[in-house]
């Protein structure tokens, strides 16, 4: 007799629930900015930001489990890229070192539960 499989929505996923909120508090910060800045590393640092959770998200959507981890491995690149760019704000003093040590810290959390995900996807395949 076939089982019908457990289906987890996307907004039950642990870790794009962290991107979101990732991108939501780094989105509110750049607000903040000067406006040559918010303009130009801050669009940036948001566009990078809400590319985790995007790609996260069409991965999720896609049919195959392949096509699932590359979308995860572009959202694990836009995480790096997010890393630099703060990196980039807190050098011109756009961001406090608590503030970017705190993001930083979410991030690499948020970096180690999406290589847990992408090592299970399709494994649970049954």
């Amino acid at each position: 007799m076939l089982k019908k499989m457990k289906y987890v929505p996307i907004d039950d996923l642990k870790i794009y629930q962290d991107a979101m909120e990732i991108a939501e508090v780094i989105h509110k910060r750049v607000m903040q900015f000067p406006p040559i800045d918010r303009y130009s590393l801050g669009r940036q640092l948001v566009e990078a930001a809400d590319s985790i959770a995007a790609n996260i998200s069409e991965g999720y959507g896609r049919y195959f489990y392949k096509e699932n981890k590359n979308f995860c491995y572009y959202a694990r690149g836009s995480l790096f890229e997010t890393k630099t760019w703060l990196t980039k704000a807190k050098n011109r003093n756009l961001i406090s070192h608590e503030e970017f040590s705190q993001l930083i810290q979410d991030l690499n959390i948020l970096h180690y539960n999406l290589n847990m995900y992408i090592k299970s996807i399709g494994s649970s395949n049954k």
